[in-house]
């Protein structure tokens, strides 16, 4: 077909290929490929509990008692006894009186709002949000109204001209997957309650990693009772898989009954459920993993910015490295490859044209030796492409 090559063809000249890189985990910080150890600074696996004992035994045991499959949804088959452990877990987690396991963070945003909205509906969604909620704001065919991202001024100005004959919705991101910044939520829950919209917050970068404990954007915040919808996800900070919802027993409820993506499919394994209860004991039994992984984002982006890399400003652990042009991202990222450091380079459509980049991302795992090691690779080969400023 020729479409395809052609398309193929296309991505390969603008440098915009993609591919896939078989790669052995044999620590939450590094990777084996072909017999060689890299550094590994491109994971969302923030707090480093993939390869937790207790995750691993709990994940094991899970198995061996109950099989390696659910079987089918949990509305034909039958409801896991272990998600009624899971769920409880995460609304104390959240702060909330209920919640509900997706299979993934991208389910979850797909069903709550395809599910809260519809053609009356107007939903209010950042321009940088995450290609998730862009999907389930299409999906639910809603109007869909982009604000500037960030821009409170414009998202006021958005919301009170904007008729809307049903609900109005405000959608954002609490962390920012691609510049790790955070949302201004306190302001965009101020204008959520003047204009009686329901608030949704995706905390897929947040679950973990903000908050006191953290318990995300809302709690960093402390305006959780401000926030109606909280989305998360068990498949980066938690290191397990899925997501999920947290909000009052009636919107669970709700959603149980009206979201497709939760409704028609099959449920998560009992091994996964298992790791995600264990890797929420363990950060409520170690809440300074946390504060670890805070001091380890700092560090690195005070050492980029010391040494004039185009880094901004920020404290979570997602730390873009500014390059420009697609051709300029892949070249670094390919020199840094060779020096034994994974670092991905993020390109158009998942950002705007001119602001491709190096996604750096630090986790609780890495040591301060390797991370400086790293951050010397990085601005030497840097500057070979005249990227330093300072």
């Amino acid at each position: 077909m020729q479409f395809l090559s052609e398309f193929l063809e296309q991505a390969k000249a603008c440098d915009l290929y993609r591919r896939t890189v078989t790669c052995d985990p044999v620590a939450p910080g590094h990777v084996r490929i072909n017999g060689q150890t890299y550094l590994l600074l491109s994971s969302n696996n923030y707090l480093g509990l993939t390869h937790h004992p207790e995750l691993q035994q709990a994940a094991v045991k899970a198995t061996l008692t109950y099989g390696t499959g659910s079987g089918g949804s949990r509305l034909t088959t039958g409801t896991h006894p272990l998600f009624d452990e899971l769920e409880p877990a995460l609304a104390r987690f959240k702060g909330t009186e209920a919640a509900l396991v997706f299979n993934t963070g991208y389910m979850a945003n797909l069903g709550v709002i395809s599910a809260l909205a519809g053609p009356d509906d107007v939903i209010f969604s950042d321009e940088w949000n995450h290609a998730s909620i862009i999907d389930g704001c299409r999906l639910s065919r809603a109007q869909t109204v982009i604000y500037r991202h960030a821009d409170m001024a414009d998202l006021h100005g958005l919301l009170q001209g904007t008729v809307c004959r049903g609900k109005r919705l405000i959608a954002t991101d609490g962390v920012f997957s691609m510049d790790g910044d955070i949302a201004p939520l306190p302001a965009i829950a101020d204008l959520a309650e003047k204009y009686h919209a329901l608030l949704i917050v995706d905390d897929a970068h947040a679950t973990g990693v903000l908050g006191p404990g953290g318990q995300g954007t809302a709690a960093h915040f402390g305006i959780k009772h401000k926030v109606q919808v909280q989305i998360g996800t068990l498949s980066k900070a938690l290191g397990a898989e899925g997501g999920f919802v947290a909000g009052s027993k009636e919107l669970i409820e709700y959603i149980k009954n009206k979201a497709r993506s939760f409704i028609f499919s099959t449920a998560l394994a009992p091994a996964t459920i298992a790791a995600a209860l264990a890797a929420l004991r363990q950060l409520s039994a170690g809440p300074d993993m946390v504060n670890k992984l805070s001091e380890n984002a700092n560090y690195v982006r005070s050492l980029l910015q010391a040494a004039g890399m185009p880094v901004p400003g920020g404290v979570t652990p997602i730390i873009p490295i500014m390059v420009g042009e697609a051709g300029a991202a892949v070249r670094l990222a390919d020199e840094l490859y060779k020096q034994g450091i994974i670092i991905t380079a993020i390109r158009p459509p998942t950002v705007p044209c001119g602001t491709s980049r190096l996604r750096l991302t630090v986790i609780t795992a890495h040591e301060r030796d390797e991370l400086r090691q790293a951050v010397e690779t990085i601005t030497a080969r840097a500057r070979q492409f005249g990227m330093v400023v300072g």
